[in-house]
């Protein structure tokens, strides 16, 4: 300190206050975790995985649930790219976000835990379209701000594809009924196994204000393929949707699936689990080049499927099935190599994408087309026609479950502005708490919770659940590895760190404050913070 400043007197402990020295002062300010940056569906991950660690079940399952109301689906078919984003896998191994929300999934459905409805309505009326993941989300997110919601499906049961699509040895259909009704027990209306047509017309007739469109993917792809029986040759999403509807086809002994993505890979599966002795994929590309999740391919191979990389089916005439080889050019394509090759099979299931029911939308005007047949839509999400949205497989984008109810929250959000007369308020790009500004002193290696599964053989017996959940243990300790990127957890850090005692803490769940009349900005406290909750920032003035 300069000898012509005479600071003044620190009564309480005798010593000159020291802030006005500093440049930079710290503050104390949440920035995103990667795990949430990465959730299609917007969970506050770190939030809920936080109230887990401290035994706050019901708390963590409320403030899951503000953003998606599916956890024990999720838990099972999510795909978890929160987990692939994880600051943890870098220091050992990702923490395992996915089996916890399973956890919190299905003590909600154990214990009964019911969402709380709004204590208001808005008095408006909004017709969903399609009761799969996207149109169930919008649905409740919508019944949440207050509005009269009222689901048209085809289906004779709602669920979409979770239902028709995911076999019962992932998702339980206890777990799928149990989670879907508590949305219904909102006071959603369901109109099942009912096509819609002519959509002014049921919005004029319904007095709806708007309407979100959410049909599914259920039209297969198809493919000529030379064949002398006909009848041995399914599409997978009928295939699939007559497994789950209880009435199976008859596939023989040996079953061949022509596709690389995640629906080839359950359809092969399946046919083991109904009994076929073999069940073989042709795809005509590389494993590194396939559409399906590694942990799927996987998964079928442990089942006892066989996968013929770079191959692609010429002809059926069963039980002989030919195959031809496939190279890769220059840019990475497969091209046909002439060399053929006879492979046994009784029926060909085709699983080579599907595409969107839209259809009945064509003749609404303003409603514009993608060359696949999905939907355009605006960054609100709304169609060229007014209040008239669009989400889940009907527009563009990856057709997964999370992404699926990702859209049917921001649909709601925009439904609900437009029918205020407004625009939804848009958001800033967050900072994230990358890896580099961590400093993770604080954190020892811990290893990651492994869920049990039922061994290869025992699997293809029945549809039972392949995976186990975790313990109510097993889920506090999987979430105390969570790093809390970016987040204050109270870890005394920057208490113990400051020289000047300038760090004031305020009670368990209350964090700290700083006393910026003893704050030097020597920055001790910002270099100790182990998860960048604290930043520095210059003096105004």
């Amino acid at each position: 300190m300069r000898p012509d400043i005479t600071p003044l007197p620190d009564l309480l402990h005798g010593r000159p206050l020291t802030g006005p020295v500093r440049t930079e002062r710290p503050v104390y300010r949440d920035i995103l975790p990667p795990c949430n940056a990465a959730c299609p569906a917007g969970e506050d991950i770190q939030g809920w995985l936080a109230h887990v660690e401290a035994g706050r079940y019901e708390e963590a399952w409320r403030t899951l649930v503000a953003n998606n109301p599916f956890p024990a689906i999720h838990g099972r078919v999510c795909y978890h790219p929160c987990e692939s984003s994880c600051n943890r896998a870098e220091l050992d191994s990702a923490v395992s976000i996915h089996a916890v929300e399973r956890f919190l999934g299905d003590l909600a459905l154990e214990q009964g835990w019911q969402f709380q409805p709004p204590g208001f309505q808005s008095g408006k009326r909004v017709l969903v379209v399609g009761a799969g993941p996207s149109g169930l989300s919008a649905a409740y997110h919508l019944a949440m701000r207050g509005h009269d919601v009222e689901v048209h499906d085809a289906a004779g049961l709602p669920g979409g594809m979770m239902r028709y699509g995911i076999p019962a040895y992932r998702l339980p259909r206890e777990v799928l009924t149990g989670e879907v009704d508590r949305i219904f027990s909102l006071g959603v209306r369901l109109v099942s196994g009912h096509r819609v047509n002519d959509l002014e017309g049921e919005m004029r007739d319904g007095g709806f204000e708007a309407v979100f469109v959410a049909v599914g993917a259920h039209l297969s792809k198809r493919v000529d393929i030379p064949a002398r029986d006909a009848g041995r040759i399914l599409d997978a999403v009928t295939f699939l949707k007559s497994v789950a509807e209880g009435d199976p086809p008859v596939i023989g002994r040996r079953v061949a699936v022509y596709g690389g993505g995640n629906t080839a890979m359950d359809a092969a599966r399946t046919a083991r689990r109904l009994g076929a002795d073999e069940a073989l994929i042709v795809y005509r590309r590389t494993r590194a080049q396939m559409p399906a999740h590694e942990e799927e391919a996987a998964d079928a191979e442990r089942e006892g499927v066989t996968i013929n990389w770079l191959k692609t089916i010429s002809a059926f005439d069963a039980p002989e099935l030919t195959v031809e080889a496939m190279e890769l050019d220059d840019r990475g394509y497969p091209r046909p190599t002439g060399r053929m090759e006879q492979l046994a099979a009784d029926t060909v299931i085709l699983a080579l994408g599907q595409e969107t029911e839209s259809g009945f939308l064509r003749g609404v005007p303003g409603v514009e087309f993608s060359s696949d047949g999905t939907v355009q839509v605006s960054s609100s999400m709304m169609t060229g026609h007014p209040g008239i949205f669009a989400g889940g497989d009907a527009v563009p984008a990856e057709r997964t479950v999370t992404v699926g109810v990702g859209h049917g929250k921001k649909a709601a959000r925009n439904i609900d502005a437009w029918l205020a007369g407004s625009v939804a308020a848009g958001s800033e790009k967050p900072q994230i708490a990358s890896m580099d500004i961590l400093h993770l002193w604080y954190f020892g290696d811990t290893k990651r919770r492994v869920q049990a599964e039922l061994a290869p053989e025992e699997r293809i017996s029945d549809f039972s659940e392949v995976l186990a959940g975790l313990s109510a243990s097993e889920a506090v300790y999987e979430s105390q590895r969570c790093l809390s990127c970016g987040n204050c957890f109270e870890c005394d850090g920057c208490l113990g760190a400051c020289p000047e005692d300038a760090v004031i803490k305020l009670g368990v769940g209350r964090r700290y404050r700083f006393d910026y009349d003893r704050c030097t900005g020597c920055k001790a406290c910002f270099e100790q913070c182990p998860v960048h909750a604290i930043e520095m920032v210059f003096e105004e003035g």
